[in-house]
């Protein structure tokens, strides 16, 4: 046996992690943790040693030969032809191709254009042999295109290098994974590959780094390389084929009226899916600007779910994967797409090659792995709780297509809830999340170490995991932190009594404290809902509120933010009780109850009120924002009243859309709007996403997607005008703007006042003015 095969087999399964596989027996899921890339050699410091690590990645010593692998074969001479075999061979191709010729046959008769006699018969049989030529060289070609081509086992361990170097460089603290999670893992992916199912890796969505991390995970573990679902956007020159060696399937951003194209997306997860082939694909499909989880898409989560539930594919294993940073590279371009900036091109090169990404010290990346699922068992499941037969899904009726649209939603939605569940809250969300909480202008570092305490108890008094700090004490951690994020968002004013912290860039901070919402969102709506009563002010007796208004208003809220947050299942009322419960514990608030143990009255606890609102403040701060943003996007809506002399006026979406990102800097600028962050594009597209769910608005969309959008207020949501043509203060609209008001912080304009904020839209501009300059 040669030296490097004895070295290959004297390395012990997951060295680098310093553990050892078990069977079972797993401990708690906060327990170790380690890093899977370590810091390489410096060429210019040990270049002895540089050049030893080069040639041990390009000799494939040891785990680096990726050779015995847990999964179905990959990176062999040979996979790209066989896979593009694979796919064009499905009958489900092959019939739409027949079907398609067939249809443009018929036209071309119909017109006339395969002549008349004797001749017709034999020039419509060369006609549709030419057609379905043509068609399969289409679908060749096509495929050649999107699939993914692992060729090559020696560039896939030099890119595995290459993507190694840049991570250290970036993030000098590693990339971390629990121990026991990724060793569950490992026991799952031996399983599927016996039982040829594919893994189907479903991460959270942040940075361009995600596409990496996953895939140096899975190559350090020996596990197989899963195919990575990216957009075509992606697929620039000199890029496109290093990625599809690397693992990169591309699809196009839409393809809606393209059957062909669709059948070859299908064909290729059946293909996929039936060789028990890993999958990698954004749940949200894109990434998250603002840091909190976005709302599911189920275009892939679709295909995958026709393949099994049709029989062509037994089952699939689906793992939701959290990935956090403590620093993510690309935050200061979401900013400016979020003010409404035009999106740049895609460029990865200059993403990659970038002085930022190669030199700055990002601290760390957590990735966490959910327990797997079978897709099958959880069809089997909703079937059973749907009352539907196993067989009637698949049938093309409407009935059935709302029921595969509700089992696509479930899903989504169990794995974004997933994904939060075992998503770990990062130093930089903790010192963000305190500072953006607060109601002073900045904090020393003593009540900052404090509030960061207290935040770390309370996320996992909720149910979060918070980044190990190794013994650290949190005064370190805390520096490192603020460090990472640097004094672009978070600053030092020197030569006080104790060094003072405050916020420069709220927004771009804003970012990381979204990461923690979901964690106390039940315990936001609560808080919310009792300060309706809360900043009246007066004494104790003033802000008491009942129960019934409390729950009308929670509901209200939950209601609201249902596009924005991902809410406990068990329904508002067993939530509620339970929320009420928690913050009693805390001492929080103080409930009233009748001799059955009904609440009846809710108030602030006069603990709460000697410790100044601290706790109960901290709540309402984290969904603030977002409250301002509904507010302004129901507002921004009374703008679209149309003028006397205008009826049935249809506006551009994105044209509307704009226009009450205007008016919200505007409010923000005149002191009229508390936070910046409101005025963000993503928020205000979900309050007009709910405003259309609620039947606020009408919008009318095109099959075709260069037709844009257009929207108008319905009319049992249109207000009246006075004789001069005012906008009255009254009708459903109105109530509706007052009720989500009755939530927003005090200091701004009051209730009887929001017109005069309107003004800034409708009256200053003569409502008239503002429908002409959005209708042209």
């Amino acid at each position: 046996m040669s030296a490097t095969k004895q070295e290959a087999a004297a390395v012990p399964d997951l060295e680098i992690l310093s553990t050892t596989l078990r069977p079972g027996g797993y401990v708690q899921d906060d327990g170790p943790e380690q890093n899977v890339i370590a810091s390489y050699a410096s060429f210019r410091q040990a270049p002895l040693e540089f050049l030893k690590e080069v040639s041990l990645h390009v000799s494939g010593t040891g785990w680096r030969s990726y050779d015995d692998i847990i999964g179905q074969p990959v990176y062999y001479r040979g996979f790209s032809e066989n896979m593009k075999a694979a796919v064009m061979s499905r009958p489900m191709l092959q019939a739409k191709i027949k079907e398609l010729a067939e249809k443009r046959l018929q036209v071309e008769e119909e017109e006339g254009l395969l002549g008349v006699g004797s001749l017709k018969e034999r020039r419509k049989a060369e006609r549709k042999e030419e057609l379905e030529q043509n068609l399969k060289k289409v679908a060749a070609d096509t495929t050649d295109n999107m699939i993914c081509k692992m060729e090559s086992k020696t560039f896939i361990r030099g890119a595995y290098y290459f993507a190694t170097q840049l991570l250290t460089r970036a993030y000098h603290q590693g990339i971390h994974v629990s121990s026991e999670e990724v060793i569950r893992l490992r026991d799952v992916a031996a399983k599927a590959a016996m039982d040829k199912h594919s893994i189907i890796f479903l991460p959270c969505h942040r940075s361009h780094v995600d596409y990496v991390s996953l895939q140096v995970i899975c190559y350090r573990l020996g596990i197989s390389l899963p195919t990575v679902i990216a957009g075509d956007n992606l697929a620039l020159p000199g890029l496109k084929q290093f990625l599809q060696s690397a693992g990169a399937m591309w699809i196009r951003r839409s393809f809606a009226g393209d059957v062909l194209y669709a059948t070859i997306v299908q064909s290729y997860m059946d293909t996929l899916l039936q060789m028990g082939m890993n999958i990698e694909a954004f749940i949200e499909g894109g990434r998250s600007r603002t840091g909190k989880l976005l709302s599911p898409k189920f275009g892939i989560l679709s295909f995958i779910m026709d393949a099994v539930i049709s029989g062509r594919c037994d089952d699939a294993i689906i793992c939701p994967v959290s990935t956090q940073y403590d620093k993510v590279i690309e935050t200061e371009g979401y900013v400016s797409e979020l003010l409404g900036q035009p999106k740049p091109k895609e460029n990865l090169m200059d993403f990659l090659s970038s002085s930022s990404v190669l030199s700055l010290k990002l601290g760390r990346v957590d990735v966490r792995f959910h327990k797997p699922w079978s897709l099958r068992s959880f069809i089997v499941e909703q079937q059973a709780r749907m009352n539907i037969l196993p067989q009637q899904v698949g049938l093309s009726t409407s009935k059935n297509t709302e029921n595969k649209a509700r089992l696509l939603r479930t899903m989504g939605y169990r794995v974004l809830s997933d994904i939060n569940s075992v998503s770990v809250v990062m130093p930089t969300a903790l010192v963000g999340c305190v500072l953006l909480t607060l109601r002073g202008r900045g904090v020393g570092m003593s009540e900052l170490v404090r509030r960061v305490d207290w935040l770390c108890d309370r996320v996992r008094g909720n149910g979060g995991r918070v980044a190990h700090f190794n013994n650290i004490p949190t005064s370190d951690v805390v520096q490192r932190a603020i460090e990472v994020l640097g004094p672009g968002l978070v600053n030092t004013v020197d030569g006080l009594l104790e060094p003072t912290y405050y916020a420069v860039d709220r927004f771009q901070l804003s970012f990381y404290r979204n990461q923690i919402v979901h964690l106390f969102i039940s315990e936001s709506v609560l808080s919310l809902s009792l300060y309706t009563t809360v900043k009246r002010g007066g004494g104790p007796h003033d802000q008491l509120m009942s129960y019934a208004a409390l729950y009308k208003q929670a509901e209200f809220l939950s209601q609201l933010f249902r596009g924005e947050f991902i809410f406990p299942t068990e329904g508002l009322r067993v939530n509620l009780s339970k929320t009420l419960h928690g913050l009693e514990a805390d001492s929080v608030i103080t409930v009233s109850r009748d001799l059955d143990g009904t609440p009846t009255t809710i108030e602030l606890s006069d603990t709460e009120r000697k410790r100044g609102r601290e706790d109960f403040d901290f709540y309402c701060f984290l969904i603030w924002p977002f409250c301002e943003a509904s507010w302004l996007g129901a507002v921004s809506l009374l703008a679209l009243t149309p003028p006397k002399d205008i009826t049935d006026t249809f506006l551009q979406l994105n044209h509307v859309q704009d226009m009450a990102q205007l008016f919200g800097k505007t409010l923000y600028h005149q002191g009229d709007l508390s936070y910046f962050e409101a005025v963000n594009k993503e928020t205000l597209k979900n309050a007009y996403q709910r405003f259309e769910e609620e039947g606020i608005i009408l919008v009318s969309r095109s099959r075709d997607s260069k037709v844009p959008a257009t929207i108008k207020l319905s009319p049992q949501w249109t207000p009246s005008r006075n004789e001069l043509g005012a906008i009255r203060a009254e009708g459903r609209l109105w109530d509706f703007t007052e009720n989500i008001a009755l939530s927003r912080r005090e200091g701004q304009v009051k209730l009887p006042g929001i017109l005069c904020c309107a003004n800034v839209a409708i009256g200053k501009t003569d409502g008239m003015a503002l429908l002409s300059a959005l209708v042209s």
